[in-house]
């Protein structure tokens, strides 16, 4: 004889999962919140004391002043790394969860309409650019890494400052989550229908594939990492903090 399941309480957060399910969703959208909100104002708003001693906010690399541009030069760079972000494979399922509730995590019950199209209809399709974007952030780390290296020499004379170590770390993190995107993986080998016949694909695709297991740790510890750099050589260049470093001449405000 059967018989009938039950489902269990139904409607918006319906669920039978026991966990504390909401506190990712929760943190994902706190976060993403107050990172959109920070950057809008430091990278957008303040337009000054971003560049001190041999120290540039990531913000702002690399810094770009046309004369005809009346706005913050960070705008004419921060298309690129947004909207490579934005369209990130895991940054889409975690602030869908966050923001949309469609659903907000497995097992729960979210939004659900009968119109819902997924990623086929606008604006949703804009997400497909992602591979796109990969192009100008990949262009992105190689000047994060010049502007690395450039922490390290000021007046003349090679050092190394708590800025420079920051940075250096901010270049390659950011490089990390570049290099284990998904995208990047099905560019280097995705294609392949013979590993055997490219063995040198198959070695980078491997390695790219490596990377790609960890993509969500890469992805938040560079977001928190950019944050790190810029509220760092603010401090600095606004005098609230001195940045530890070996060169015999104080560090002087350019930007």
């Amino acid at each position: 004889m059967s018989h009938p399941v039950t489902l269990g309480k139904q409607g918006f957060f319906a669920t039978l999962r026991k966990d504390k399910w909401w506190v990712e969703p929760a943190l994902v959208a706190g976060i993403l919140t107050l990172f959109g909100l920070y950057s809008t104002i430091s990278a957008v708003l303040l337009q000054t004391k971003f560049e001190v001693g041999p120290y540039l906010s990531p913000f702002y690399e690399p810094l770009l002043k046309p004369s005809w541009w009346p706005f913050s030069p960070a705008i004419l760079i921060l298309w690129a790394p947004l909207g490579f972000r934005a369209t990130c494979y895991y940054y889409r399922g975690a602030y869908y969860k966050a923001f949309f509730m469609n659903p907000p995590a497995c097992s729960v019950t979210g939004y659900t309409s009968k119109n819902y199209r997924g990623e086929s209809k606008f604006p949703f399709t804009i997400m497909n650019l992602h591979r796109w974007f990969l192009i100008p952030a990949l262009a992105l780390n190689v000047f994060l890494w010049v502007g690395a290296i450039k922490s390290f020499r000021y007046d003349g004379e090679w050092g190394i400052g708590l800025g420079s170590i920051i940075l250096t770390a901010n270049a390659f993190l950011l490089m990390m989550y570049s290099f284990s995107c998904h995208s990047l993986r099905h560019i280097v080998g995705g294609r392949l229908d013979c590993f055997s016949c490219a063995r040198t694909q198959k070695g980078a695709f491997d390695k790219v594939s490596t990377w790609n297991e960890d993509h969500k740790k890469w992805a938040w510890m560079s977001l928190f990492s950019v944050a790190i750099a810029d509220i760092y050589i603010r401090l600095v260049a606004n005098g609230v903090i001195t940045d530890p470093n070996t060169w015999s001449t104080p560090l002087r405000v350019i930007h």
